[in-house]
């Protein structure tokens, strides 16, 4: 791919027709997040520089982010960035990149009145990955007690990176750990978790870009997608307050094979809540 041109404009449309070329879907809109990163500016104020003259370095750092996007790599993986609940979360191959999906999820949590009428609720994320789920909490209400789970270490290392980088370092405990380990039997307020739940042989079949490059761990929840969300249910029911809140993201699918795991542990007003799509997305239940 060549790139002769110079202006910001030129390179945005040659860097399109290049990942259009290879089937990569949203090929402009990639290319803009690369040219925002390299330019350190918001993605919209590009088309404040279309006439901006780029350096042979930052055409050449562009070439490289195209060929990269369209050899399979996820762009948050070349920007090493992901915007989520309006934060920008470092991002790389020691977690998934964080989804606005997720933040349905996350604004769930946040408009469930009575658990912020407890003094100081006590809140888990179980798998928290780059730790978006539960920074965004701890930013959004610092008032609660927050702790975030996952069992790889490096994981855990990318979710303190970005609890620095945001501001929220001393308000959330993480540790490379799981639920029964890290806390005590009915001492918890709520447990939010964005585990995996997709099934064995649907994950095999995830386009290149994610089954090539997004941690496995994150992703396979074996062979019916539901393995990881009745270890945390069953976990939940224990660690849980009476009273408490149970949190979950879900695939499409899987609502009310969801709702039936819960009820069975023991929770009662159980609750979907739909995407954007219109898709069921949440799952959530309080402990009787």
């Amino acid at each position: 791919m060549e790139m002769t041109s110079k202006t910001v404009k030129d390179v945005l449309e040659t860097g399109t027709d290049h990942l259009a070329a290879k089937n990569i879907e949203h090929p402009r809109l990639i290319c803009e997040l690369l040219a925002s990163r390299l330019l350190k500016c918001k993605r919209l104020e590009l088309y404040l520089k279309f006439d901006t003259v780029l350096s042979d370095k930052l055409i050449e750092a562009m070439i490289r982010g195209v060929k990269r996007v369209g050899e399979g790599e996820p762009v948050q993986y070349v920007t090493g960035q992901a915007e989520f609940m309006g934060y920008i979360f470092k991002t790389d191959k020691r977690a998934l990149i964080p989804r606005p999906e997720t933040e349905i999820l996350v604004n769930q949590v946040l408009e469930c009145k009575p658990l912020w009428q407890n003094d100081k609720p006590a809140i888990v994320d179980v798998g928290t990955g780059s730790g978006c789920i539960v920074i965004s909490l701890a930013l959004a209400r610092p008032e609660a007690l927050y702790i975030g789970l996952d069992i790889s270490e490096d994981a855990v290392a990318l979710a303190n990176e970005n609890a620095a980088a945001l501001g929220a370092a001393g308000k959330i405990a993480f540790a490379c750990n799981e639920l029964p380990d890290a806390v005590e039997p009915g001492t918890i307020s709520a447990i939010v978790s964005n585990p995996p739940y997709i099934p064995t042989a649907t994950y095999e079949k995830l386009p290149v870009n994610i089954l090539n490059h997004e941690p496995r761990l994150s992703l396979d929840g074996g062979p019916n997608g539901l393995m990881v969300i009745e270890t945390i249910v069953q976990d939940a029911a224990i660690a849980l307050k009476p009273g408490g809140f149970l949190f979950l993201e879900i695939g499409d699918t899987q609502a009310n094979a969801v709702k039936s795991l819960l009820a069975g542990a023991g929770f009662h007003e159980i609750m979907v809540f739909k995407d954007l799509a219109g898709r069921d997305r949440v799952v959530c239940g309080t402990l009787v």
